[in-house]
C-alpha cells in the first residue's frame, strides 16, 4: 500500500502489505462513522445524499434512514444511543430505539448553533463534546444556506451529564473552523482540529470536564483547499497516537506530534473510525467510497464504558 511518508513507527500500527477492501460506492459524500458493537455494525452518513447507511460483514451495505437533516459526525453515548450531528436542522441529537430523535442541543445563550459537526463523549462522566463550524450553513449540498448570525463565532462545547446548560469550552476566537475532535486514553487530553487553519490543537482535560489552554500539535497540514484532503475526521489509538485526515490520506501523528506516516486512499478521505469485532479494523470514509484496513493497534477507549 503507497505512503506519502512511511517508517518504522508506522509499521509497527499498521503492516506495510495490506490492502484497503472496498465496502461501498456511489455514495456523494462520506462521513461521520461509528462503530456499533451490539450490532456489530458500521453507521456512517452520505451528507449530500441525506441518508444514513449500515453495514454488516453479513448483510452488506443496506440504507439505515433518509432524509437525515443531512446528518454528519456520530458518536455513541455511555447508554450505546447514537448521537448525530445535524447540518440542516443545526442540531446534535440523539437517536433512541423506542422513542426516535431526541434533542440534545440547539442553541448557545439564546441563539441557534452554527452546524454541529463532529461529536466525542467523555466515557468517564458521559459528558458529550461537540465542534460547531458554519459549514452546514453554507450551501445546500452539505446543509442548507442560510443566515450565519447566529452564535457569531464557531466554538467547541460540552453538553453536561445531566443534560444542565451548554458550555462553551473555548474562547470565542480560538478556532476559525473546528471540525475533528476526539480524547487521548485516559480522557486527559482533548485533540481538535481546526480546518481551515490547517491544524490539530490539543488541550488539557480537567477532572471537572472543562479544557486548560490550548498549543499546537501538529500544524499546516493541507492546503485549505476543498477537496485537496485537509483535517477533517480524526480518532487516537490506544497508545496517543493522532490519526487524522489530511492530503493524501489519514495522516498519524504521535502524542508529541511528529508525523510518523500516511495510510494512503483511493480519494480524499474525510473521515475514519475503528470497528470490526476485535476493533483493529479501521474504516475510511472515503469521499463517494468506503473502505476498510486492518491494523495492528485498537482505538482508545470508546463508550459505552
Amino acid at each position: 500500500m503507497p505512503d506519502t511518508v512511511r517508517t518504522s513507527a508506522l509499521d509497527a500500527l499498521i503492516d506495510p502489505g495490506v490492502e484497503l477492501r472496498l465496502l461501498g460506492e456511489g455514495y456523494e459524500f462520506t462521513e461521520g462513522p461509528v462503530w456499533l458493537a451490539a450490532e456489530g455494525a458500521l453507521y456512517f452518513s452520505d451528507i449530500p445524499g441525506d441518508a444514513r447507511w449500515r453495514w454488516t460483514e453479513a448483510g452488506g451495505m443496506e440504507l439505515a434512514e433518509a432524509p437525515t437533516f443531512k446528518g454528519n459526525g456520530m458518536a455513541l453515548d455511555n447508554e450505546g444511543n447514537i448521537l448525530v450531528c445535524e447540518q440542516v436542522s443545526s442540531c446534535l441529537v440523539r437517536m433512541l430505539p423506542a422513542q426516535g430523535r431526541q434533542l440534545v442541543a440547539y442553541h448557545y445563550r439564546g441563539a441557534y448553533l452554527n452546524s454541529p459537526n463532529d461529536v466525542v463523549v467523555r466515557g468517564s462522566d458521559g459528558s458529550i463534546y461537540f465542534t460547531d463550524p458554519d459549514y452546514g450553513r453554507w450551501n445546500d449540498w452539505i446543509g442548507q444556506e442560510r443566515s450565519k448570525n447566529g452564535v457569531g463565532f464557531r466554538g467547541v462545547y460540552r453538553v453536561p451529564p445531566d443534560g444542565a446548560e451548554l458550555q462553551l469550552l473555548v474562547a470565542e476566537d480560538e478556532f476559525d473552523q473546528p471540525n475533528g475532535l476526539c480524547f487521548s486514553p485516559h480522557e486527559t487530553l482533548l485533540y481538535v482540529n481546526d480546518s481551515s487553519a490547517r491544524n490539530v490543537k490539543v488541550f488539557d482535560v480537567a477532572a471537572d470536564g472543562s479544557l486548560g489552554p490550548s498549543r499546537i500539535l501538529h500544524e499546516e497540514i493541507g492546503s485549505g483547499v476543498p477537496r485537496e484532503g485537509n483535517v477533517d475526521g480524526m480518532e487516537c489509538d490506544e497508545h496517543g497516537n493522532v490519526w487524522v485526515t489530511g492530503p493524501g490520506g489519514v495522516w498519524v501523528l504521535t502524542p508529541e506530534g511528529e508525523h510518523i506516516g500516511t495510510v494512503a486512499t483511493p480519494e480524499v478521505c474525510g473521515s475514519l473510525c475503528w470497528g470490526g469485532a476485535d476493533l483493529h479494523t479501521l474504516f475510511l470514509m472515503t469521499y463517494t467510497t468506503v473502505h476498510s484496513v486492518p491494523t495492528l493497534v485498537g482505538p482508545a477507549p470508546l463508550p459505552p464504558f
